[in-house]
């Protein structure tokens, strides 16, 4: 199977900590890397767990608050360092376009890649990236400021040949790809073998939604409904609720209640508040309504 995995370079919330650095992810598919937003020491995390920021392709911003932003320009200045060529794209709300046009103004005069913004309506969920192996969807999240989670969904494969009936009925290699795209075979007596009969189904494609920062919001379960894996936030424990209301956050039990409504495969949260000096209570608090849960973790590798 091919890969699909999301490691966690920060899970923390605002204010930087000795234990946690701000939420920062990156996405592998199938060799390709998508950034998840890009707080400060997103580019240390990276090294340690080994990944390597020439193949990030894609920078996803859910919104402008300094500690998803704020490791923007040392990324950029990096890669710059590093000789870099290949474009960057970076997709976030508009509100975005004027911090990067400063850093490109400030500190990237004559770098040796383009930069291109891609803008988001952060009311819509929609395709805000497309390849042959994956659709990348916005997800309209309630916060401070105009903010999108991403929806990430592999596309399936083509069918799988069944061996045995290339060997009994003599298919010859140049006709599997014509088989696997749907066509039938006929055989030298005229004998029609449909496509089914001939191949099995490819794996159903996976999928991955994150969601930082947002209130609870109900209405994000549809959006996420049946995905593998949902990240979201646990900014709180409940008994701040108050506080998760007044800051646009979410507590752990709000977070696993989309998880559970949404009929998620496994959920992990994150986005820890300063304040909490052990997500245990967190966990504990999400597992009594969603028993899959996990807690993030910088260094983590979470396979899908």
């Amino acid at each position: 199977m091919e890969i699909f995995e999301v490691n966690i370079l920060g899970c923390g919330s605002a204010k930087p900590t000795t234990r946690h650095q701000p939420t920062s992810q990156i996405v592998n598919i199938r060799g390709k890397y998508f950034l998840t937003d890009c707080g400060e020491a997103a580019q240390i995390q990276m090294q340690r767990m080994g990944l390597n920021m020439a193949r990030i392709g894609h920078v996803l911003i859910s919104h402008n608050h300094g500690d998803h932003v704020f490791g923007l320009p040392g990324l950029i200045s990096t890669m710059a360092l590093l000789g870099r060529t290949a474009e960057l794209h970076i997709h976030g709300p508009q509100q975005l376009d004027r911090f990067l046009q400063a850093i490109l103004d400030t500190y990237c005069e004559g770098i040796t890649f383009k930069v291109l913004f891609h803008p988001i309506d952060t009311r819509g969920h929609y395709i805000i990236y497309e390849d042959r192996s994956v659709t990348i969807w916005s997800i309209p999240l309630q916060h401070r400021l105009p903010c999108s989670g991403f929806l990430f969904r592999e596309k399936e494969g083509l069918p799988h040949i069944r061996r045995e009936m290339i060997d009994a009925f003599n298919i010859p290699i140049c006709q599997i790809n014509n088989i696997k795209a749907g066509a039938s075979w006929q055989t030298e007596d005229g004998t029609i073998i449909p496509h089914e009969r001939l191949t099995y189904p490819a794996e159903k494609g996976r999928s991955y939604a994150y969601c930082s920062d947002t209130a609870y919001t109900p209405a994000l379960a549809d959006i996420v409904r049946g995905v593998d894996l949902l990240f979201h936030e646990a900014t709180f424990p409940m008994a701040f609720e108050q506080r998760a209301r007044q800051t646009f956050h979410s507590t752990s039990a709000q977070a696993a209640t989309i998880a559970r409504d949404a009929n998620v495969g496994k959920l992990c949260i994150g986005h820890y508040s300063a304040m909490i000096d052990d997500e245990t209570s967190l966990l504990e608090e999400a597992r009594s309504i969603f028993p899959n849960t996990m807690a993030a973790k910088e260094g983590m590798c979470i396979k899908i």
